[in-house]
């Protein structure tokens, strides 16, 4: 007897048709699993057979062959338990014309029940991609399976039930879209931030271009209580950008039955002592990394000269070219990352380098050695070097309302409209994406700007990377005020924020 059923695997966020075959042969009884299973996928053989007796039925006392084909790619995990079932339920007779237009995932315990797995999402997208007529998965993961539509998604909380819907029996119906809920994250608003008008400034023309940025100031300035507050300034994700990031969190196991779709703007705020690996992804089965949890949002990177030079050497690739490869022997995978990189640090050691108050205790070469840590091309990609500098007391202590996160957003969605018109042929969506041939079409001068450029640009040393930042943090800064052409103010405030580099802390200490 011969059965087939159609499952799916995970190559990156891509998933692949995977067609599950069994044959029984009148032969000494045994189970076998072909197809490059590896030790999960081996191990069903136990769960299938513990999960049938549990359903009340009986393993076939013959020779069972499953090949989970194309048999040259890899098959990771506990997702097959399912399909493999119900393929040896069909070699032995049961629901063959009722599995014909359908699909399983799931993974099974081994008195029957489904558990949940990884990557439903992009699964059920292929699922649909492949003209199928409906999909079974674990009950846990039917919300973010249901998002997809025109695909029938069944949520599986055990095989009884399953089987019993088989049978003609009720039990399962499909799962209806997911309400998306739009309070389920809170970031904090900027008018928790007292003062700091000038770092506030800064970062609303980062969020408006989608631009990267440094803060640069002394212990308890707010640099931290800042960057945190920057999703809630940045434009509301569209339904593609949700299910980009939506699909990454699946495939990392990071979604929850409760939040179905990524509907917020990704923070991810790993800690100093994170690996290389930990950033960008891998392992022995390549998974996405804090770099790509972050997709289609921000992260934040504090206490920057305290992550190792590997770890922060890592992010200068992903960081220009919005995706991470992963090189293993067993193939290669990549992932997206289109991010903004916010990072604070202090000024030196002790923290206190340039503090109005407070004295620095650090050495001119304990100050250059600090400051030695993050080479100069990371801070070439970091749009925007801020200072932020530390709140005075009238300011902690004033009753006056600071402006709101929702104010600033405002003013941001008009600059990211402006732009999105502007680059509609050109497949980006704001300047912070601007590669080097379109700079001169996209970002039209005055001559006394770029007159103002070319001084900078000689006095400051400045890289021809650092030189394409400032021009297009300008072109954003004139968004803002709604001017066609980039101005000499627009090149002045600009070439402000790329002063804060190692040469301003190095001029000598207080």
């Amino acid at each position: 007897m011969f059965s087939q059923i159609n499952s799916f695997g995970l190559n990156g966020l891509d998933a692949c048709l995977v067609t599950v075959e069994v044959d029984m042969a009148r032969q000494l009884p045994g189970f076998e699993i072909v197809g490059l299973p590896d030790a999960a996928v081996k191990e069903s053989r136990d769960r299938v057979r513990s999960s049938m007796r549990y359903c009340g039925l009986e393993f076939p006392q013959c020779k069972v062959v499953a090949n989970l084909a194309p048999a040259d790619m890899k098959k990771i995990g506990a997702i097959y338990d399912l399909p493999i079932l119900m393929a040896v339920l069909g070699a032995m007779g049961h629901f063959a014309q009722e599995c014909a237009h359908s699909a399983f995932v799931g993974e099974l315990s081994l008195k029957g029940d489904v558990r949940p797995v990884s990557g439903v999402l992009p699964m059920v997208m292929q699922a649909k991609a492949e003209g199928l007529k409906r999909i079974f998965v674990p009950v846990d993961n039917v919300a973010e399976g249901a998002v997809v539509k025109g695909i029938e998604v069944y949520g599986v909380p055990d095989v009884s039930t399953l089987l019993q819907f088989l049978d003609g029996k009720g039990g399962l119906s499909p799962e209806p879209s997911p309400k998306v809920r739009e309070n389920g994250v809170f970031y904090g608003d900027f008018c928790e931030v007292k003062g700091q008008q000038a770092a506030k400034r800064a970062l609303e023309i980062a969020a408006a271009g989608g631009h990267n940025a440094l803060l640069i100031g002394s212990p308890g300035a707010g640099k931290s209580m800042l960057a945190k507050r920057m999703p809630s300034i940045l434009p509301p994700m569209t339904f593609q950008e949700s299910i980009e990031t939506t699909k990454i969190h699946s495939v990392a196991g990071q979604l929850s039955k409760d939040t179905p779709l990524c509907v917020h703007r990704p923070f991810r705020a790993p800690h100093h002592t994170v690996s290389p690996a930990g950033l960008s992804g891998g392992g022995s089965v390549p998974r996405p990394g804090e770099i790509s949890l972050a997709h289609n949002g921000v992260l934040f990177l504090d206490e920057l000269p305290e992550f190792s030079r590997p770890a922060m050497e890592i992010l200068r690739q992903p960081m220009e070219d919005g995706r991470v490869t992963i090189s293993r022997v067993s193939g290669t995978v990549s992932y997206p990352c289109s991010i903004m990189v916010v990072a604070a640090m202090n000024p030196c050691p002790c923290g206190y380098f340039g503090h109005p108050t407070r004295p620095c205790t650090c050495s001119q070469q304990q100050v250059s050695r600090y400051l030695s840590r993050v080479s100069g091309p990371l801070l070439d990609r970091l749009d925007l070097h801020i200072d932020v500098a530390p709140v005075e007391f009238e300011q902690l202590s004033s009753s006056q309302p600071e402006e709101t996160s929702s104010a600033i957003r405002a003013r941001v969605e008009r600059a990211r409209a402006i732009q999105t018109a502007r680059y509609e042929k050109m497949g980006i969506t704001c300047n912070a994406r601007l590669t080097p041939s379109m700079l001169q079409e996209a970002c039209p001068m005055t001559d006394d700007a770029v007159a103002l450029l070319k001084k900078a640009f000689d006095k400051m040393g400045l890289s021809a990377r650092a030189y394409d930042r400032i021009v297009k943090v300008a072109r954003t800064i004139a968004d803002l005020d709604g001017e066609e052409r980039i101005g000499k103010t627009h090149i002045g405030q600009a070439v402000q924020y790329r002063s804060l580099d190692r040469k301003y802390w190095l001029n000598g200490k207080n």
